[in-house]
């Protein structure tokens, strides 16, 4: 039986939490999370965030990251860009990875996590200005995953998508 979301933590990635043992079927994502994200952590030029159970505080059970992005006024739907000033970036808060262990995935913490990761976004943005949470996503599967939760594709990059920061804060408006 799956942990309920009440029984997840979601932190910052750091030293006592075992990398290794992650594997979430994708050898990009996890060679990122096994060689690479502290790293950018200690750089700052991403920011990984991972869950764990309560239970079991070491065991990354899924991972995403964030980070400040620019989109180009042009790569972005007309319809948008009548409504923003004519700067020719705006700014956007990217999550550049999301993964869940192959062991926890059909649990419900790929959406646990874009929640998570949504919700920080979101906060962050009224410090930090962002239009939009920004996912290049890898695959089929992980367009399909975020045009559910309604992203929206670039019109020149379907794999690049976008949810407007109004969309976001619409979902957290009565949390």
């Amino acid at each position: 039986m799956p942990p309920e979301p009440s029984q997840w933590l979601v932190e910052p990635l750091g030293k006592k939490h075992d990398r290794a043992a992650f594997s979430c079927g994708n050898e990009i994502l996890d060679q990122y999370l096994k060689e690479l994200a502290g790293q950018d952590a200690r750089r700052r030029v991403a920011a990984p965030f991972i869950v764990v159970a309560k239970t079991a505080p070491q065991t990354i059970l899924g991972y995403y990251t964030l980070s400040s992005f620019g989109i180009d006024l042009a790569d972005l739907p007309a319809d948008v860009v009548r409504k923003l000033p004519t700067y020719p970036v705006v700014p956007a808060t990217l999550l550049g990875r999301l993964a869940v262990d192959r062991r926890q995935q059909g649990q419900g913490l790929g959406e646990f996590l874009l929640i998570d990761a949504l919700r920080r976004a979101f906060v962050q943005s009224s410090q930090i200005a962002a239009f939009a949470v920004v996912v290049d996503a890898i695959d089929e599967k992980a367009i399909g995953f975020y045009k559910h939760f309604d992203f929206l594709p670039l019109p020149d990059r379907p794999n690049r998508l976008f949810l407007p920061m109004k969309t976001i804060a619409d979902l957290f408006r009565d949390s």
